[in-house]
C-alpha cells in the first residue's frame, strides 16, 4: 500500500516540452538570413610540418562554411573557396591550428608547427567546454586509450585508479554497481556518496547506459569552483562523459568484441571433510551419523568442496557495433551492444542490450545546429541468495549436495546442522530483476550574434523496473509455504529542460565568456505496484501466474517500499558564470546558481552556490620564457560551494502516514493508519564547500607533465534522523540538518613520455591521493547525538553489539571492537573490560576504538609500451593504511560449533573448548593495504593497406593478475561507501581472474 502523505509543491512550470521546443525553433530560424551563392576560386598546396615533412590527413576550410577537404598521403589538397579575398583555416590533431588569407593566390604552401597537445585537449565543463590551458580547477580528463581494461559492466569502472581522489569499489559480483567516492565520503546518508552524472550534457542521466565503447572521454570535475555551477546536486563532484561523436564527410564502421574466461582468484581455505574428521577425533569428538556420508556403494567418507560446487568458471562475451557518418550538414551515428556477463557464482548473471542513436543537422551557414540523442538499454539481472555465500563455507563437507533419491541434503528442522545447502539455496530460489531504460535528448544550438550562441535542451528519460523472486515448495528460506512468489514493478520518469546562453567576445587581450541559463525538472518515481504470496500446487510457473497461489488469510502482503511509493519532485534554477582572461596568463571564473527543490522544506526550498577561481600561468611570462625550462606552468586558487540533494526522498520534509498494525472492526481485520514521519519545514539540503590550490606543469616539450592539488572540503548540515520529545513531535525521531564532516588532502599526477623513438616508445602515468575523513560535529545547540553505532553484525550472543561508530573527531568507518588479550590457562579467548581487568564474557561497556576503513594513500600506475605494432600496458593499482574487519574470519572461527559447521584451516590451530574464539574483536582487524597488477594487455596492431579496413588489432587481456597484501580474507578490495566500510561479512562475492581475447576493428 502507498503512503499516505502530505504536500503542496511550490514549484510549477507551465509549458509543454514539444509545443515550446518547435516554437523556439521557428522563432530562432525566422531570424536567420540565408547566403548568397558566389563563384569559386580554385586553391591547392602542400601542408608541411617544421622539418617540410609532409603532413596526410590535415583538415582545410573556408573559414566561415562548412566547405572543406583533407591532404593526401603527400600533404597535398585542392579547394574550391567562395572568392580571391576568402580565408582559409588550418587545423591538425598536435599542431597549432592557422588562418590563412588567400589573397589571390592559386597555390598555398603552408607549415604548421607541433603543438604541446596536452594543453590543447579539450575538456568539458558544466554547459561548455574549454582547453586543458585554460582550465583553473582541479579537472581529471581520461580518453577512451586511457581507460581500464577487462569486463566492464559499470562505465564507472573504466576509471577505477586512473583518475587522484577517486576510488572505485566493487566486487566480483556481476550485477553490483561499483561504489564511487571522490574526495573522500561526505554524507551520513546511504545512497547519497556518489558523484553527478552528465552525459552528453543531460545532469543526472545513468552512467549504466551508455556502452564502454562508445565512450570517448570522461571528465571528472573535482574542486568546489568547478562542480558549483550544478549547485545542489553536485557536492560529491561532477563526472562528465562524452561519446563518441561522427565528422562531416566520414564513414566509419566500428566493431569491438571480446571473450573472456571468468575463475574464482581466490578461496578460503576451510577444512576437507577428512580434516575435520580428524580435527574432532584429536579433540574426542565424533560427528552425528546424519553428518557422516560415504559415497554411494562404497565406504569411502564424503569430502564435499561446497565452494567448487557453487562457483563455475565463466564465460563473458561483449559486442559493439558503430556505424558513424555523414555529408557537410548531416552527421549521424548509431551502435549497438551487448554484454553477456555471468558470474562466477552459479545461476547469477548479468544480460545488457544496449542501443544509441544519434544525428546532427545543420543549416544556415552552420547558425543553427539542431540535434537529437536516444539511448536504449534492456538489462536482465539473475541473482543468488545472500546465505549462499556464508553457507558454501561452513556447511559440512561432510555430507553429500544430495541424497541417493535426488532429494537435498539440507536440515529443513533445523536441529541437525547450523547452516543450509548452498546447493539447494541455488536451486531452490529465483531472483531476478529486469530493467529497461530510455533516455532523448533534442537540442537546439542557434549562433545569434557573433560570439552569442544561444542552447535549448529538452531530455526525457523512462526507467522500468520488474523484480521477480520464487522460493519453491523445497526451499528452506520458505519452509511449509508450498512456494513463495514476490514480484514488484514501478517506474521512474524524469523530464527535464536546459535553456542557456554562452557569449565569447575577445578584444585584443582581453577575453570574455558569459554563461547564463535556466534549468527545469521535474521527476515521478516509484509508480508501481508489488505483491507477495504463497501456497502453490505446482512450481513449474514460478512467479508467472500469482492468481494460482492459494494464501492462508491475511498472508498476502502488498508492497509499501519506496520503490513503489509515488513521489515527484521538482527541481528550477538560474544559473549564471563569467570567465575573464587576460594575455593567455591571467584567468578569473566566478560562478551563482540559485537552486530550488520541492523536496525540502517550505522555509528552505531555494539556496544559492556561489563560487570563484583564478590561475595564473606564469609560463607566458617574459622572466619565464627567457629560462626556457617550463612548456607550461599554472598557478590555480578557487572556492566554491555546492549541495547534496542525491538519493533524498522527495517526502523527506513531509509529514507522512503508513499502515502500523491491524485491528479488529466488525470482525473483519482493517490496516491501521498513524503518522511515522514528523515534518521539518527548515529541512535544507547539505552544503560542502571546497577551497582548492593546485599547480599544473608540463617540461621537456611535453614529455614531462603533470598537477599537485591540495583541497579542503568542508560539509555542513549533514542530515540525520535526530531523537526528539512526542511532548513537541507526533514521532520519536526528527529528520534534521546538524552535522558536520571534514576531508582535507593532497593529489599528485605525473605523466612522462620517457622513451620516443621511431619504433619504440614508453608513456607512464602515476597518480597518488591522500585523504584524511573527520566528523567535525553531530550536534547543535537544537539536537544533540553522542554517537551512532552501526555495523550490528549479530551472530551468537552478539546481536546487540555494533563494531563500528559514527564518532565526533574520527573517520567515517572508526572500528570499535572488544580488545582481545589471548587465551586463558583453559585455551578460551579471553578479553579487556573497560575497567582494564581481563574477563571472557564481554560486554558491550568494553567494545574500544581500534582503527578505521578509510585509506589513508590511493594510487594507480600505469604503463604503456609501444614497438612497431605491438602495444603492452601494465596498469598496478592500490590502497595503503586501512583496516578491514574479517567478521568472515571470526564467524567461522567456532572450533565448538565443528560437529554442525565447518570451520577455517585456521581454526585447526584453536582449542575445541574455546567457546569465545568467534567473538568479533580486534584479533580479526586486519591490515587492508594491498598492491595489484589490475590489468595486463598486449595487443598487436595489423598494417593493413586496404581501401575498406583503416584499423585492426586483435589484443589479449589479464584482469586481477596478482595481488600483494597481508589481508588473509577472499579479496582486500572491500566496499567503502555508505556507514559501514572496511567489513568482510560473510557476503562477498568472490573477486574474478579474467582471461580475455579481444578483437577492434575500423572499417
Amino acid at each position: 500500500m502507498n503512503k499516505i502523505y502530505q504536500c503542496r509543491f511550490s514549484l510549477r512550470f507551465p509549458v509543454k516540452l514539444l509545443p515550446a521546443f518547435l516554437c523556439w525553433i521557428a522563432c530562432l530560424c525566422l531570424a536567420l538570413q540565408p547566403v548568397q551563392a558566389q563563384d569559386k576560386f580554385r586553391i591547392q598546396g602542400k601542408i608541411t610540418d617544421d622539418k617540410n615533412q609532409p603532413l596526410p590527413g590535415v583538415s582545410i576550410s573556408e573559414a566561415g562554411t562548412r566547405s572543406g577537404v583533407v591532404t593526401d598521403a603527400e600533404g597535398k589538397y585542392r579547394l574550391d573557396v567562395a572568392g580571391s579575398n576568402s580565408t582559409l583555416h588550418i587545423a591538425f590533431v598536435g599542431y597549432e591550428s592557422k588562418d590563412v588569407s588567400v589573397n589571390g593566390s592559386h597555390t598555398l604552401n603552408i607549415s604548421l608547427v607541433q603543438q604541446l597537445k596536452q594543453l590543447n585537449d579539450v575538456v568539458i565543463t558544466g554547459y561548455g567546454k574549454t582547453s586543458k590551458k585554460n582550465v583553473i580547477g582541479a579537472i581529471s580528463s581520461v580518453n577512451s586509450g586511457e581507460f581500464t581494461q577487462g569486463v566492464i559492466a559499470s562505465p564507472s569502472m573504466l576509471l577505477q585508479g586512473k583518475v587522484p581522489g577517486l576510488t572505485i569499489t566493487k566486487s566480483g559480483n556481476p550485477n553490483q554497481n561499483p561504489t564511487v567516492i571522490l574526495r573522500g565520503p561526505s554524507t551520513l546518508r546511504s545512497g547519497a556518496q556518489e558523484p553527478f552524472y552528465v552525459i552528453d550534457g543531460v545532469p543526472g542521466a545513468p552512467i549504466d547506459m551508455v556502452a564502454p565503447d562508445d565512450i570517448a572521454t570522461i571528465d571528472v570535475l573535482k574542486d568546489g569552483a568547478s562542480t558549483a555551477i550544478y549547485g545542489a546536486r553536485a557536492a560529491n563532484g561532477v563526472i562528465m562523459v562524452t561519446t563518441r561523436r561522427p565528422k562531416a564527410d566520414q564513414l566509419r564502421i566500428a566493431y569491438n568484441a571480446y571473450v573472456g574466461l571468468e575463475k574464482v582468484s581466490k578461496r578460503l581455505e576451510v577444512l576437507t571433510g577428512d580434516e575435520l574428521r580428524k580435527y574432532l577425533a584429536d579433540n574426542g569428538q565424533v560427528l552425528a551419523a546424519a553428518n557422516n556420508d560415504v559415497y554411494p556403494g562404497t565406504t569411502t567418507p564424503v569430502n564435499t568442496d561446497w565452494q567448487k560446487e557453487v562457483q563455475q568458471d565463466a564465460v563473458s562475451h561483449s559486442h559493439n557495433l558503430a556505424v558513424m557518418g555523414g555529408a557537410k550538414s548531416t552527421t549521424y551515428g548509431f551502435s549497438v551492444n551487448y554484454l553477456d556477463n555471468p558470474g562466477i557464482i552459479k545461476t547469477s548473471s548479468l544480460k545488457r542490450l544496449g542501443v544509441r542513436a544519434n544525428i546532427d543537422q545543420r543549416a544556415f551557414d552552420d547558425r543553427l545546429r539542431l540535434g537529437l540523442n536516444i539511448f536504449n538499454t534492456a538489462t536482465t539481472q539473475n541473482n543468488v541468495p545472500d546465505a549462499v555465500f556464508g553457507n558454501m563455507l561452513n556447511y559440512l563437507p561432510t555430507v553429500l549436495p544430495k541424497r541417493a533419491d535426488g532429494t537435498y541434503t539440507e536440515d529443513y528442522a533445523g536441529n541437525i546442522r547450523g547452516s543450509n545447502n548452498p546447493v539447494s539455496l541455488i536451486d531452490n530460489n529465483r531472483d531476478q530483476t529486469k530493467i529497461n531504460k530510455f533516455l532523448a535528448n533534442g537540442l537546439a544550438e542557434v549562433k545569434i550574434l557573433p560570439g552569442l550562441t544561444y542552447t535549448l535542451s529538452l531530455s526525457t528519460q523512462r526507467e522500468q523496473v520488474t523484480r521477480n523472486v520464487y522460493y519453491n515448495s523445497l526451499s528452506v528460506l520458505a519452509k511449509g509455504l508450498n512456494g513463495k512468489a514476490n514480484r514488484l514493478t514501478w517506474t521512474n520518469a524524469r523530464n527535464i529542460i536546459e535553456s542557456y546562453f554562452n557569449y565569447d567576445k575577445t578584444v585584443g587581450k582581453h577575453n570574455f565568456k558569459v554563461l547564463a541559463g535556466y534549468s527545469w525538472q521535474e521527476d515521478h518515481n516509484g509508480d508501481g505496484f508489488g505483491v507477495t504470496t504463497q501456497g502453490f500446487g505446482s512450481d513449474a510457473l514460478s512467479w508467472n501466474n500469482l492468481a494460482l497461489s492459494n494464501p492462508p488469510p491475511g498472508t498476502v502482503v502488498f508492497d509499501n517500499s519506496g520503490s513503489t511509493t509515488l513521489t515527484t519532485l521538482r527541481l528550477i534554477s538560474y544559473y549564471g558564470r563569467i570567465n575573464y582572461q587576460y594575455a593567455d596568463k591571467y584567468y578569473f571564473q566566478a560562478s551563482l546558481r540559485n537552486d530550488g527543490s520541492s523536496a525540502f522544506g517550505k522555509n528552505n526550498r531555494w539556496g544559492y552556490f556561489p563560487a570563484v577561481s583564478a590561475g595564473w600561468r606564469i609560463s607566458q611570462e617574459p622572466f619565464m620564457k627567457a629560462n626556457n625550462i617550463f612548456d607550461d606552468l599554472k598557478l590555480r586558487l578557487s572556492y566554491g560551494s555546492s549541495g547534496n540533494s542525491l538519493g533524498f526522498d522527495p517526502l523527506a520534509a513531509q509529514l507522512q502516514y503508513s499502515t502500523t498494525g491491524r485491528y479488529y472492526d466488525n470482525g473483519n481485520l482493517i490496516n491501521a493508519i498513524a503518522p511515522v514521519q514528523n515534518a521539518n519545514p527548515d529541512l535544507k539540503w547539505e552544503r560542502t564547500g571546497m577551497l582548492n590550490a593546485g599547480i599544473d606543469f608540463a617540461l621537456f616539450n611535453g614529455r614531462l607533465s603533470g598537477a599537485i592539488d591540495y583541497y579542503d572540503k568542508q560539509t555542513s548540515d549533514l542530515i540525520w534522523n535526530y531523537p526528539v520529545t512526542t511532548t513537541q513531535y507526533i514521532t520519536t525521531t526528527l529528520l534534521a540538518n546538524v552535522g558536520k564532516v571534514s576531508n582535507k588532502g593532497i593529489e599528485v599526477v605525473l605523466n612522462a613520455e620517457p622513451v620516443h623513438t621511431k619504433n619504440f616508445s614508453w608513456k607512464t602515468s602515476a597518480n597518488v591521493s591522500h585523504n584524511t575523513n573527520s566528523i567535525s560535529s553531530l550536534s547543535n545547540g537544537r539536537f544533540t547525538l553522542k554517537d551512532i553505532p552501526t555495523a550490528i553484525l549479530g551472530g551468537k550472543g552478539q546481536s546487540g553489539n555494533w563494531s563500528q561508530k559514527v564518532l565526533e573527531g574520527q573517520p567515517i568507518g572508526t572500528f570499535t571492537l572488544f580488545h582481545y588479550l589471548g587465551k586463558d590457562k583453559d585455551g578460551v579467548s579471553t578479553y579487556q573490560k573497560a575497567d582494564g581487568t581481563v574477563t571472557t564474557s564481554p560486554a558491550i561497556g568494553d567494545l574500544m576504538r581500534a582503527g578505521n576503513a578509510q585509506p589513508s594513500i590511493t594510487y594507480g600506475w600505469s604503463n604503456t609500451f609501444t614497438w612497431k605494432g605491438f602495444d603492452l600496458n601494465v596498469f598496478i593499482r592500490g590502497v595503503s593504511g586501512n583496516k578491514i574487519l574479517n567478521a568472515t574470519k571470526a564467524a567461522l572461527n567456532t572450533p565448538t560449533d565443528a560437529k554442525v559447521t565447518n570451520i577455517l584451516k585456521f581454526t585447526a590451530g584453536e582449542s575445541y573448548n574455546d567457546k569465545n574464539s568467534f567473538m568479533i574483536s580486534d584479533r580479526f582487524l586486519e591490515n587492508g593495504s594491498y598492491l595489484r597488477m589490475d590489468n595486463l594487455t598486449l595487443g598487436y596492431t595489423f598494417g593493413i593497406k586496404s581501401n575498406y579496413i583503416s584499423k585492426l588489432r586483435v589484443y589479449g587481456n589479464v584482469n586481477n593478475v596478482f595481488t600483494i597484501t597481508k589481508y588473509t580474507g577472499i579479496d582486500p578490495e572491500m566496499d567503502l561507501g555508505g556507514l559501514t566500510p572496511g567489513i568482510d561479512a560473510r557476503n562477498y562475492y568472490p573477486k574474478t581472474r579474467s582471461f580475455i581475447f579481444g578483437l577492434n576493428a575500423i572499417f
